[in-house]
């Protein structure tokens, strides 16, 4: 929330409050019974209705708090909201929602795709950009477009290719440029095995972005350990 809050020219009080309100806006999960929240299987449609409570759960517990700003509490009631008004829990379309409540729709589903479940393995971030694209009537388009700016061509936690054959995951975007991440590189292509990790800044090094990949083609099973800086 904050990075795309910034990306949208807001001003750092608006980006403080965007930020509080990315950490609270599921609060509401709280309420939901565990068994349901982590359920390996399908969702019956009571369990569903059940969820779908979380929202107002949360809205109702930040009224009960002090000094939580508008901004976190429309955030944590309407995170869910569509911009084609098939949303819940209100049913808000892209006039009546407003410009946090788009942000909160956006970097909440692509919290949701990204991550591993109970249920579900979590998408690449690449991918899931891909395919929240093609969601027509879920997000409003200007708000889309400044969330992917704000993650880059390249996401962070994406599987990338080098010019050298080596492979690497992005762990920071460029300053200057989309192309240009931070990657730490942990495999070699070239001769089938595991290297030393060593992070190359593509800004200073004349290394390039040879394209993504998959990490199952490469029998890569613990990519997210690479990028969120545990030791390897």
């Amino acid at each position: 929330m904050i990075a795309l809050a910034r990306q949208l020219g807001l001003d750092e009080a608006q980006v403080r409050d965007a930020g509080m309100a990315g950490l609270l806006h599921d609060l509401g999960k709280a309420m939901i019974p565990l068994e349901v929240l982590n359920k390996p299987g399908k969702l019956t449609d009571e369990e569903f209705d059940l969820v779908k409570t979380h929202p107002a759960e949360g809205y109702k517990l930040l009224l009960e708090g002090s000094g939580v700003s508008e901004v976190t509490k429309d955030v944590c009631l309407h995170h869910h909201e569509k911009i084609d008004g098939s949303g819940y829990p209100r049913g808000l379309n892209g006039d009546t929602m407003s410009l946090f409540a788009k942000m909160g729709a956006v970097c909440d589903v692509y919290d949701a795709v990204t991550s591993n479940r109970p249920y579900k393995a979590g998408w690449d971030p690449a991918e899931s950009i891909k395919r929240m694209a093609e969601w027509k009537g879920h997000f409003d388009p200007l708000v889309f477009q400044a969330f992917v700016k704000s993650l880059g061509i390249y996401p962070i936690g994406s599987l990338v290719k080098l010019a050298s054959g080596k492979l690497g995951v992005v762990i920071e975007q460029g300053e200057q440029s989309l192309l240009k991440p931070k990657v730490k590189v942990f495999f070699s292509t070239k001769s089938q095995a595991y290297i030393k990790p060593e992070v190359i800044d593509l800004a200073r090094s004349a290394e390039k972005i040879a394209g993504r990949e998959d990490a199952a083609t490469w029998g890569i099973k613990d990519v997210d350990r690479y990028w969120a800086g545990d030791k390897v």
